[in-house]
């Protein structure tokens, strides 16, 4: 994981932990997992990482002697928030991780995982902390990085066709992802709960959402014609890249099963443009370059139709998040400037669906 700003983990709202108690279970558990005596094992340097809104994140380094010498690892942990456990989802994404990573995706590799809270008082796992950059306006905008513009959008269409070509049913851990109520119906599924969302949400009238819902229902592509496991956050910011480009693909905490187009539209859903427009794929290419990618790596043959199709649904979904967050504002939940900032850029969604149904007629 790439390193980012820093706060105090001692002072994080809602730990139980101070830094010092932290870093002592922490030796402990990998003391336990290595198999060795506690002393063998030292964790410094715990900082808490900026980003991740919905997983804690932990820079710190650790120490360990055996047998054969002793060895030092950089790493990163994920943890869940204490009371925001999600139940079972750190376990799945720390196999999802490893899995990938046998299958040649470029992501961290992962060593220990706690799916309970026996010693942080919350699930989390441990991966290797690398050298990169995640932040997208830096990747568009840096010269350093122009390298890395020429050759990422490719990058990410052959990593993406590596990604669904992982076998999820021969695997222990499929059975746990999310998938569609009913097979053949991952569109369907999407825009109901979509719906639902929104509808629950709001707390003024959209319009533009109850057309392009109607929209969407009536131009369902025909069904891909297997599950694949998508990665269901695929876009700049969830990426590590240095000069010469992709580094890892991170934050795979709602991958779950449905069509593998849905992931390679999300890629292209104007909010990842960051200004850069005339490239729809996150401001680095065109979907016709990410597509020939995409099959070159191993993927199916992909509709533009469908794409686009797949590229409404984003764009719908994504006005759904910025409604939860103006509502948890709203509320006062989480009453941030930040949150109130993006509350107030569900135009932009709503905008991007009418160009984008005016432009599929």
């Amino acid at each position: 994981m790439a390193e980012s700003s820093q706060s105090n983990p001692s002072s994080s709202p809602g730990r139980a932990l101070s830094s010092e108690a932290m870093s002592a279970g922490l030796a402990r558990f990998i003391a336990k997992q290595e198999g060795l005596a506690p002393e063998r094992v030292r964790v410094d340097d715990l900082r808490r990482l900026s980003g991740g809104s919905s997983r804690l994140m932990w820079s710190l380094n650790a120490e360990i002697t055996d047998s054969s010498g002793a060895r030092k690892l950089e790493l990163v942990l994920r943890q869940d928030p204490p009371g925001r456990i999600a139940e079972g989802r750190m376990g799945l994404e720390f196999k999802l991780l490893a899995a990938a990573r046998g299958a040649g995706v470029p992501v961290p590799k992962v060593y220990w995982c706690d799916p309970g809270s026996s010693e942080l008082g919350a699930p989390f796992f441990a991966m290797e902390r690398l050298a990169g950059e995640t932040i997208p306006r830096r990747l568009l905008r840096d010269a350093r990085y122009a390298e890395a513009r020429a050759v990422l959008c490719r990058q990410l269409g052959t990593a993406l066709a590596s990604i669904h070509a992982i076998d999820v049913e021969a695997s222990e851990w499929g059975g746990a992802l999310d998938r569609p109520a009913r097979p053949g119906e991952a569109a369907l599924s999407e825009i109901d709960r979509t719906a639902e969302g929104y509808r629950a949400l709001a707390v003024e009238p959209h319009p533009v959402l109850e057309l392009a819902e109607r929209w969407l229902r009536a131009h369902i592509p025909e069904a891909a014609p297997a599950l694949g496991l998508v990665h269901g956050d695929y876009r700049l910011g969830n990426f590590i890249f240095d000069e010469s480009g992709l580094v890892a693909i991170l934050d795979w905490e709602i991958a779950h099963l449905g069509d593998p187009v849905e992931d390679l539209a999300w890629l292209c859903v104007r909010a990842w443009r960051f200004g850069n427009d005339d490239l729809p794929v996150a401001g680095l290419g065109t979907r016709e370059a990410l597509i020939e990618a995409y099959m070159e790596g191993g993927g199916a043959a992909v509709d533009p139709a469908a794409l686009r199709f797949w590229e409404v649904v984003g764009n719908f979904k994504l006005a759904l998040v910025l409604i939860g967050q103006a509502r948890a504002y709203l509320d006062g939940a989480h009453p941030t400037v930040e949150l109130a900032s993006l509350g107030r850029r569900i135009a932009e969604p709503e905008a991007e669906l009418l160009a984008l149904m005016e432009e599929a007629g």
